[in-house]
């Protein structure tokens, strides 16, 4: 496989691992009015994130090709565009997922996104934006550092946000982040 398209695979296969792991872990009991949801309710039902690709061809093209770039360029705009679920607007969720810090305090962290897979947007490429939540607690969450997972929940809002670490299609007002645990067997 050329080296251009090595990030693009395992972004894939990661997207896919985690929608699969989210599929077959049940879920601890959330606590108060919010709902357990997996990262696939975030993707709208007829959205294919392959779409756009199936006419790349797999030749051989150098890291330094120019077409190498501008298909890697074409997937960073396809997957930042990556629609939202209406069906999210609103929502009072819970999910599990790992922390990526955008705003972090000597009180806790301010703001982060929320990402499905372990090394999400800290290697490249991020996921589709409609696999990142931007999260916003009510009160900073203390204690937590980076690749944490987490249970966090809140109102979902469908609001694109760009960040240096990657473009998200919802935004979560948190009311309450908490270490991930597993459920009991």
């Amino acid at each position: 496989m050329p080296n251009f398209l090595r990030p693009l695979a395992a972004a894939l296969v990661w997207a896919l691992l985690a929608s699969a792991v989210a599929q077959t872990q049940p879920a601890t009991k959330p606590s108060g009015p919010y709902r357990n949801t997996g990262w696939e309710d975030l993707t709208p039902k007829d959205w294919d994130p392959t779409k756009e690709f199936r006419d790349m061809k797999g030749a051989p093209l150098s890291d330094n090709d120019p077409r190498a770039n501008a298909m890697l360029k074409r997937m960073r705009e396809a997957w930042d565009a990556a629609p939202a679920n209406p069906a999210m607007e609103g929502a009072a969720i819970r999910i599990p997922g790992y922390l990526v810090p955008l705003e972090d305090t000597k009180a806790g962290m301010k703001e982060f996104l929320l990402v499905p897979y372990f090394g999400a947007c800290i290697h490249s490429p991020p996921p589709p934006a409609n696999q990142i939540i931007h999260v916003l607690p009510k009160t900073p969450a203390a204690g937590l550092r980076s690749m944490d997972a987490v249970w966090v929940s809140g109102t979902m809002k469908l609001v694109r946000s760009d960040t240096s670490m990657g473009t998200s299609g919802y935004r979560m007002e948190a009311v309450l982040v908490e270490p991930y645990t597993a459920p009991a067997r």
